[in-house]
Parts: structure tokens; sequence; C-alpha cells
């Protein structure tokens, strides 16, 4: 019975274990249909219901980022008045696309073909020409050229260029032309390492017509992007060009320096004010996000990060006085060496600086001749990169802190400066002028000693200079010796670089001991006849205008140290300046500029008082070197001329002047090569003293239309 009962349990036990087993089957089957069906809801509402959509979305799934070019900041006169800014152009620009060499061989064709019928020029430096095959470059650089193109150094011309076209799979044209100009583009993409990510420029300054025609047929331009770029603009063509300078494009050394923060298509600046200020005008640039199919055309854009817009530089040139100081200088030279004031000589450069004597800041300087810094924006041209290149009078040259040129009498005003403070002379001293100092064997001639006349006879400091007698500086520096004329001139700025906020700007060279060890090996010792050619400003002196104008202003205010410079201020685009301090520390690193100690000297008011005095006679005296340039002139004016010999039988021209001669603000320098005399660039002086006082303005109205200057941030 029990047993009976223990068999039944099991039967029982056995069957609610298979009914529990079935009911999970059934409830995971169940579960199976019900994902199923679910899948198959799924599956038709992507494919059927939404396919169109979702196809159009994964040909868009392909995202690349842009760059959003910062504008660069523009460069002012100290007025407001912009001489530098940028302006917006179409660019058109090749990112690699997923299309095969037939789709983008033509791609390229049909792009040439709208560029050409609007006259767009467009990257070409594939250097292989035809009609007749031949290589565009030199045989040593063709050379390394074969081997970075892993292409047989024997093969011709026509081999290399037949072997581009078959390795570009171009087939879609048997035309030569039309071969080569899908070469000379893909050659570029392949220079500049072009991918989906990384663009190559390859047309700018695209007129709208072009841009509408692209945009409206943008389904045969594979890879193709018009992007909107600020290009730079020189408002005033040549004006101050050297002060400004120019930007153009990066170059390969440039990139490969900079590779970090630049971007291979992106400008920089190469010279002048646009070099130095890199850092600044540059801006930040932002970020663009683009959508695109898979062959390459755009879908949609947007901004993920806004860019900056670089800072503007605030000169302390008066774009006004820039003009007369520039105008005033070329006709001055082409009087010259016209024979405008007698005889001709063959002047063809020069340079002129004006400077306000108490805070050092110039008001306007040039360089002649000048050159269009608008020439090289988008890279310049074959045929006026040869023109700048071959001039003789070296256009692209800043003469006016360059170069450097014996200052010859004009550094007599040091002489005197130093026979006084020496006590080798006194206020008292008269030295007679007999035409010829003869000493330590030699014979030196005074300017005035000729057959007619023998020599200025008895002066002192202060006729001395209105003269300018050769003979009483020879005798001041002999009695001084060397040492205190180097001493005075190293105050007054000369033998050493101002610091002005350019490039390139010249020591010059203070005739000294030290400068003969250095530049004369094989005569190194110092004899008494180099001081005496010292001290009327020839032997190894040589200075630039800028610093002759540093020395005139620092005898017109008074003896006073003076710091030139050319930048008022920057303005970044939030509003905010930079501190004078932040400008001079980036200016020193980025130039390299350590500051050499120079002894003080305090110079007594009554030694400057009387080279000041013989400056001022030097124009209003009827003896006076420069007289005839100014003896009707209505302001009061110290000046000097020098007239110094130079090799190639040359005579630089000098007049340095400042004005007003009771109260002075500025002093002007002006130089020309190969001038004959310094009395002829007086006239120079005279024109920009003549706009600097207002003395050309006549009937003035007010022009209540003019609309105020307002800088505009991005």
């Amino acid at each position: 019975m029990i047993l009976q009962k223990k068999k039944e349990g099991g039967r029982l036990a056995k069957f609610t274990q298979k009914a529990n087993i079935n009911l999970r089957f059934n409830i995971l089957t169940v579960l199976i249909y019900i994902i199923g069906i679910i899948l198959i809801v799924k599956l038709f509402s992507l494919q059927i219901v939404h396919g169109a959509e979702y196809r159009e979305q994964s040909n868009t799934r392909l995202t690349r980022e842009s760059t959003l070019e910062a504008t660069r900041g523009a460069i002012l006169d100290k007025t407001g008045v912009p001489l530098v800014t940028s302006k917006m152009e179409f660019s058109l620009e090749m990112y690699k696309s997923k299309v095969d060499n037939d789709t983008l061989n033509i791609a390229i064709l049909n792009m040439i073909q709208i560029l050409e019928k609007y006259q767009i020029s467009y990257v070409d430096s594939f250097p292989i020409s035809f009609h007749p095959f031949e290589f565009k470059i030199s045989e040593e650089t063709l050379t390394k050229w074969k081997k970075s193109n892993r292409i047989d150094e024997n093969m011709t011309a026509e081999e290399t260029f037949y072997q581009f076209r078959d390795k570009y799979k171009i087939q879609n044209t048997t035309n030569i032309e039309e071969i080569r100009k899908i070469i000379a583009i893909r050659y570029e993409l392949v220079q500049k390492g072009y991918s989906s990510t990384r663009a190559v420029t390859i047309a700018q300054n695209i007129p709208r017509e072009a841009v509408a025609e692209f945009s409206e047929s943008s389904d045969k331009f594979a890879g193709i992007n018009i992007v909107v770029q600020p290009v730079r603009e020189y408002t005033s063509g040549t004006l101050a060009s050297h002060i400004l300078g120019y930007a153009s494009q990066i170059s390969s050394t440039e990139y490969e320096e900079r590779k970090s923060t630049y971007d291979q298509n992106d400008i920089i600046g190469k010279t002048g004010i646009e070099a130095i200020f890199e850092e600044y005008l540059r801006g930040k640039n932002g970020t663009k996000q683009i959508d695109m199919n898979v062959d390459g055309s755009t879908t949609a854009e947007y901004i993920s990060k806004e860019a900056v817009s670089g800072s503007d530089i605030v000169l302390t040139i008066d774009a006004n006085l820039q003009k007369i100081t520039e105008d005033a200088l070329a006709s001055n030279i082409q009087k010259i060496s016209g024979g405008g004031f007698g005889k001709a000589y063959n002047a063809k450069a020069g340079a002129c600086v004006v400077m306000n004597v108490n805070s050092g800041e110039v008001l306007a300087m040039a360089s002649y001749p000048d050159y269009n810094p608008a020439d090289f924006v988008g890279g310049i041209s074959n045929e006026n990169w040869a023109k700048y290149r071959d001039d003789e009078a070296k256009p692209l040259v800043d003469k006016a802190i360059q170069n450097s040129y014996s200052p010859g009498s004009i550094f007599k005003m040091v002489t005197a400066i130093a026979g006084l403070e020496s006590e080798a002379i006194n206020l008292n001293t008269r030295i007679n002028d007999i035409g010829q100092y003869k000493k330590y064997g030699i014979t030196m001639n005074c300017w005035y000693y000729t057959d007619y006349h023998r020599g200025h006879g008895y002066l002192d400091v202060s006729g001395a200079i209105e003269k300018s007698c050769n003979y009483f500086f020879y005798e001041t520096a002999d009695r001084m010796g060397i040492d205190q004329l180097v001493q005075v001139a190293k105050y007054f700025g000369l033998g050493g670089k101002t610091g002005i906020e350019l490039q390139g700007e010249t020591s010059g060279v203070l005739a000294s001991q030290e400068s003969k060890r250095k530049m004369h090996s094989d005569s190194p010792n110092w004899n008494p006849g180099d001081t005496l050619n010292a001290s009327i400003g020839q032997g190894d002196n040589e200075f630039s205008p800028l610093q002759m104008a540093k020395y005139i202003s620092m005898l017109a205010n008074g003896g006073h140290k003076i710091e030139p410079t050319i930048i008022k201020t920057i303005r970044n685009a939030d509003g905010s300046e930079v501190s004078k301090e932040e400008i001079n520390q980036f200016v020193d690193r980025k130039l390299g500029i350590a500051e050499e100690k120079i002894e003080d000297i305090t110079i007594r008011q009554e030694y400057l008082n009387a080279v000041l005095q013989g400056m001022n006679s030097v124009t209003s005296d009827s003896g006076g070197t420069a007289y005839v340039r100014f003896k009707d002139f209505d302001i009061s004016v110290g000046g000097k001329t020098g007239s110094a010999e130079a090799p190639g039988n040359k005579v630089h021209a000098w007049f340095v002047g400042f004005a007003p001669f009771e109260n002075p603000e500025i002093a002007i320098v002006v130089m020309v090569e190969n001038g004959g005399h310094g009395n002829y660039t007086a006239e120079v002086v005279r024109d920009i003293m003549e706009e600097y006082f207002g003395m050309n303005t006549q009937n003035v109205e007010e022009d209540m239309s003019a609309v105020p200057y307002v800088q505009i941030f991005n």
C-alpha cells in the first residue's frame, strides 16, 4: 500500500516537472515570435517607411572640420586712418573625396573650364611645359625633383609628362593641353598633401558669378568647396611700404617651423610691421563643421567655434605727413639726378626720417624707391619679383634703418660737444683755419680751401658749425683724442641699434680703436690721422638715417635720451589695449635686443646752446651753408648740411634740421645716395616743415559731413 502510494507520488512529480518545462518552452516561443515581429516591423520602418530619409542621412555621415579664418588686424596711422585692412574674398579649395580617378579628373577639368571662363588664375607648379616638351627648372633643381618624385634621372620631359598622365589615370581626354591642366591640379594636391580633412587652395579672388556657377552645378565638382577668406588690402598703395611690410602665403620652411599653429594655406607677415607683430595681427581661428556626401559634396555646415579677430596696430606716423615726406624725397632725388641744382648727379635712392624730439616717436619715415605690398598678396609674379630684384636702387631695402652711410659734416656737432665737455676747447676758443691742416706728416684740407681762397680764418665753435669748417674740428679732435669723441657719440646713440620695432635694423659703425681692430686686420693700429677723419664724420663712421634722427632730436631736446618708436598702441579685438611694457618686452624678444649700457653724460646747457646757435646760423645767416633754402622761411630752423665721401667716387648728401628753434618739436633727417651736396637735400626738410606747421593750409573749411572712424571688431 505504502509502496503503491510512493509510485503514484513519483508519477505525479514527473508530470508536474514536464508541465513546467512545456510552459517555459511555450513562453520562450511566444517571446521569440514577438521579437521577430518587432524586428520585422522595425526593418519595414527602416527600409520602406523611412528608407529614403535614412539613406540620405547615411550619405552625410562623413563630417570634417574646416578652419574659420580670423580676420587679420588692421594697421592704422596715429589718427586712426587705416593703412592696411582685410577684405573678404571667395576662394576655391579641394578636399579628397571617395570618387574614382575618372570622376576626379572630369571634375577637375570642369572646374578649370569655369576658372578660365572668368579669367581666374589657379595653382600650377608642375615643372613641365609642352610645344615643345621641356622642364621649367634648373638642372640642379631638376635632379632633386626627379629623385623626390621617383622618376628615372634619364627620363626626358615628354616621357616624364606621360608618366604623370598614367600615374593619375587620365583617360577622359586625349587633348594634351587638357591633360596638362589636370596634371597640374593633381600634382598640387599631392604636393600639398590634401585629404578628406585637409583642403588645398586652388584659386583665390573668385567673382560672385563664378561662385554661383559652381553652386548651381555642385554635382559636377567632386571635393570642391567655396570658402570666404580675409585677404590683405593695402589701402594707400605704396605709402609707408617699408614700414608696413607685407603678408603672403606661408612658405614650406615657415610651415615646417610653425605647423602646430599654422595651416599650409595660411597668410603670414613677411616684413615690416606685418612680420614683427604677426602674433598680434593674426588673431585666433575658429572651427566650422561640414557634413558631406560620400562623393564630397557639402550637405550642411555650422560654426562650432567662433574666430577672434586679430589686434589692430596703431602707428606713430601721420599718413598725411608720411605722404608729403615720400613725395618731397622722391621729387628731390629726381631733381638732383636731372641737374636741377646745376650739376647732375646719378642719384637714385635716399631716405628721410621725421621724429618728435621729446618722445622719440617717428612721425614719418620714407625710403626711396618704394614698392607696392599688394604685389605680394597671393604670391608675387615672376615679372614683378624680377623688377624688384634687378633694380640697382634696391626698392625692397628700407634705407632709413637697414643701410648705414658716412655722415660727413652732420657729425661735427658730436665733435663740438665732445671737445667742450673734455675741455679741449671752450666757448671762447678761436681756431685759425688756414686752409690746410698739416700734422703727423699728413696734410688735410678744409673744404673751403681752393685756388681762390685759403681758409675760414678765426672761428669759435658756433662759427665752425655755421661754416662747417673741417680745420676747426681736426684741431679739436686732435686735442682731445678719439676716446672722448667715441664716448659722446655713443651717448647720442651712434654705432648702436635704436631698438625701433622693425626688422633688419643696422647698428652702423662708430669709428674707434675697437672698430678698426675688427674691420682692418691688416692695419689694426689706430693713428692720429684716423682721429682727424673721424672728427668730420668720415673714416669708418657709418650710421643709418634713423640713428641720425635720434642724435639730432637729443641735441634739440636738451641732451635727454629718447627711445625711437613707431608703435603708438595695440588694440585688441575686445577693445582693451596692450601695455607699453608688454609691447617693449615682446619686441625685444622678437628682435633679440639686449639692453646696452651706455655711460650717461650730463651735457652743460651752455655747450648745447653754442652748438645749436651754430645750427641756427646755417639756415639764418647769409654765410650759412643752407641759408639759400631757408632765407624766406617763416619759422626759425636749426640745421646742418653734410656731404660725405663714399666708395665709388660718390658723395652722399645729408641735411639735418629741427624746428621751431626756440622750442623744438620735430627733427628731420634726409639723405640722398650720391646726392652731391647737403644743401640740395634741405629742400625736402623745408617742404616737410611747411606741412607739419600748417604753412600750406589756406581757406580750410570744416567738413561737417565727415564720418568719424569707428573700428568694428568681428
